[in-house]
């Protein structure tokens, strides 16, 4: 059954362009879907039939299921409010996740790319990125380091997705990398507080890719949450892809280091 609605979206999205009357269809289910995930990486957005809406809703949220979703009940929890997931973000069932977005707002343009932007969008599916559009077009100019804004998580398990842009770090850490990759959390969790949601997941901001120390980022990232949680309520999740990301939460998150001291590394 999932195999007959991945043809049926990759028949629309090759009907797209001239270009792509040549590509023939793959044998394998898997590498059906990677050539699916490339099309709709490279796709600018713009409006879609609502028959290939309906396939795709329908496909991806059939795909979620096969992943499997993740509730807190799941997760290691390290604090009162604060938990830590090793694994992938677009599984989990909370009300936001947190894209580590660029200037652009508009995902990763790459096929198959390993960046959680290009993961994000994957799986929330084509709207997502049409109402990203959206948002920039009203706004007029590029996203600044450190903001956050709100988009539906459309096909995810999560209700929104939070995008915020981090900081590129080039040679040496400064302290203006370091300010701005905190605003990043502030902003995030503030918006978060004004939506009334109830529980976040973040993403290691600003590392991998955007090259933060992964170290000192989650220092922030700790000092951050655990100040604001000090003043409201909500159930926060670290989550990680790489051991060495949840090696140091778990550190971090166990340690008996005053929060002050935490705080004044940021």
């Amino acid at each position: 059954m999932m195999e007959e609605l991945l043809d049926q979206l990759l028949q629309y999205l090759l009907s797209e362009k001239e270009e792509y009357q040549g590509i023939q269809l793959p044998d394998s289910f898997d590498e059906k879907f990677r050539l699916y995930r490339s099309l709709v990486n490279v796709r600018l957005p713009k409006p879609i039939d609502p028959a290939y809406l309906k396939i795709q809703n329908e496909f991806l949220h059939e795909y979620s299921l096969r992943k499997g979703i993740i509730t807190l009940k799941d997760m290691e929890k390290l604090d009162t409010h604060i938990y830590l997931y090793k694994g992938d973000i677009t599984r989990l069932q909370v009300d936001a996740i947190v894209n580590a977005a660029n200037a652009q707002m508009l995902g990763c343009f790459v096929p198959c790319h390993g960046c959680i932007d290009n993961a994000i969008h994957t799986f929330a599916g084509i709207k997502l990125r049409e109402e990203c559009a959206n948002i920039m077009r009203i706004q007029g100019h590029d996203e600044p380091c450190g903001s956050a804004k709100i988009t539906k998580a459309y096909q995810l398990p999560s209700k929104y997705i939070l995008h915020t842009v981090g900081p590129i770090v080039y040679g040496k850490l400064t302290m203006e990398h370091k300010e701005q990759l905190a605003s990043c959390y502030r902003s995030v969790l503030q918006l978060a507080y004004d939506r009334h949601l109830r529980s976040v997941a973040f993403c290691c901001i600003s590392t991998g890719e955007f090259h933060f120390p992964n170290e000192e980022a989650a220092r922030i990232a700790v000092a951050v949450v655990k100040t604001f949680l000090k003043t409201h309520e909500m159930e926060v999740i670290f989550n990680v892809f790489k051991q060495e990301d949840e090696t140091i939460y778990h550190r971090l998150l166990t340690s008996t280091k005053d929060d002050e001291q935490l705080d004044s590394s940021s």
